[in-house]
């Protein structure tokens, strides 16, 4: 009991914690007031906040690339090159450009992809892989009109960005999706995993699932049962005897 209060002391007077709990506050208090907001002042907010988040990264990553943008050369002014080979001077540019420049495509791609998919969320009621991609379009469209990449036809090149971010967009959040499901089987073992937490034998997940003792067979089960899957006796008696209090669980084993 001593051990219990002292852990719960160390945890109040840990300034980390404290400012995690504080920060986490404020974090559900701002995602609360946001979301009594209208529209338009939602997708501004989501909208600048997504910006100077992405602005900030992008001046980071450009420290990085500093030395790299030095070491492009810079044509003179009479030079007359062709549109081509202006556009991949422009192109190495963007990819290589400096705190500045990094922090202005940053803030474009990740403001205007949050401010799209705040709206579009906003307006279809949920967040699935059509939004997403309406948002990368818009994103990838933006940031090739602030970094002039690509070749001299500009509509061209805006559509093309916004094509290749709305393909990558699309692809991630179908992967994500993918891994992000339970798998089937945690359907027909949903019941059980929940009877098992409330008892401290989660554990025992595993057995169920090797013996295939489903949701469906739980009034059915019997000691036996619960010994042929290979769960000790004490388990035993606290499983089936959870079953015995359970209301619904009795009233279907007497059926």
């Amino acid at each position: 009991m001593e051990e219990g209060k002292q852990g719960v002391m160390v945890a109040a007077q840990n300034p980390i914690a404290q400012l995690q709990a504080r920060f986490k506050d404020l974090e559900n208090g701002f995602r609360a007031w946001l979301a009594k907001q209208s529209l338009p002042v939602e997708a501004a907010v989501v909208t600048a906040t997504s910006a100077a988040q992405g602005a900030a990264i992008g001046a980071f990553m450009g420290t990085l690339t500093n030395d790299a943008t030095s070491a492009i050369p810079t044509p003179p002014p009479q030079a007359n090159l062709n549109p081509q080979a202006m556009a991949s001077f422009k192109q190495a540019q963007a990819l290589a450009g400096g705190p500045l420049v990094q922090a202005r495509n940053f803030a474009v791609m990740t403001g205007v992809n949050a401010g799209i998919s705040c709206v579009m969320k906003r307006i279809r009621g949920k967040e699935d892989v059509q939004s997403s991609m309406v948002a990368a379009f818009g994103s990838g469209a933006m940031f090739s009109l602030v970094s002039g990449m690509g070749g001299p036809n500009q509509a061209a090149n805006v559509i093309t960005s916004g094509l290749f971010f709305a393909l990558i967009q699309g692809g991630i959040f179908q992967i994500g999706q993918k891994f992000s499901q339970p798998p089937a089987e945690d359907v027909f073992y949903s019941r059980t995993r929940s009877m098992l937490s409330s008892l401290g034998l989660q554990n025992y997940e595993k057995n169920f699932k090797r013996g295939l003792l489903t949701d469906s067979t739980l009034p059915l089960l019997t000691d036996s049962a619960l010994k042929d899957a290979r769960i000790p006796p004490g388990p035993r008696l606290l499983i089936l005897d959870h079953i015995q209090r359970d209301p619904e669980l009795r009233n279907a084993r007497r059926l």
